[in-house]
């Protein structure tokens, strides 16, 4: 292997991880909306980078749903539809009752306290950007809580389909939400409570709260659609 190549390789990856992680965060804010069509050239160009770790970002972000290939034509953002709203909903519920039903209680125990305390820091960062209407905060902080909060169990492949699951159904709830000029009062802002449920080792009272969340989301959605 010649001087620096392993070097190369790190950096290539970093590279193509920065790249869709950027798009993501452009698909997440809506603006790249729905149906919005580019190529590989027009992404290499604004980026100021080779067109390969583009084109492996943009088939990273196909295998996540986020974008469609268009046959000679590049890519596009990909457009979910209420059923699809209403089915990533059922599937992160079941993901999430999974986590509490498979040994959580057992997890909760064996956890380090400073893991806890994360949770319940990431969970009051949430509730305030819900509380204050603050969308594009809230995201990311909501990602981040549910990260921690799923890797309690010790299991990456939940932790990932989850965070891939609630990075879809915000990708099609915040073009519905953004019609609101004042979102304060309208997001859910329970994570908070739910951290301290799971600090507390209530999973009857966090499970209650996820139902209150999912039912929530389908119906300020609904109503927004």
């Amino acid at each position: 292997m010649p001087a620096g190549g392993v070097s190369g390789v790190i950096q290539r990856s970093t590279l193509r991880q920065q790249i869709a992680d950027a798009l993501r965060d452009e698909v997440l804010a809506g603006r790249l909306p729905a149906g919005h069509q580019f190529t590989v050239k027009e992404i290499a160009d604004q980026y100021g980078v080779s067109a390969t770790p583009v084109r492996e970002a943009l088939l990273d972000l196909c295998a996540q749903g986020l974008l469609d290939v268009e046959q000679h034509r590049g890519f596009s953002v990909h457009a979910y539809t209420a059923a699809d709203f209403r089915a990533m909903v059922g599937a992160r519920t079941l993901i999430v009752e999974g986590i509490f039903r498979s040994g959580a209680e057992e997890a909760l125990r064996s956890t380090a306290p400073e893991v806890l305390v994360s949770v319940r820091r990431r969970g009051e960062e949430a509730e305030r950007a819900a509380r204050a209407g603050e969308l594009d905060v809230l995201i990311g902080y909501d990602l981040r809580f549910w990260r921690e909060v799923s890797g309690i169990v010790r299991n990456p492949y939940i932790t990932d389909f989850l965070d891939r699951v609630r990075v879809q159904t915000w990708v099609f709830a915040v073009p519905l939400l953004r019609r609101h000029t004042d979102l304060r009062g309208r997001l859910w802002a329970g994570h908070g409570a739910l951290a301290d449920a799971l600090v507390r080792s209530d999973l009857c009272a966090a499970q209650e709260l996820i139902r209150e969340h999912n039912e929530h989301s389908l119906a300020l959605v609904g109503g927004a659609a």
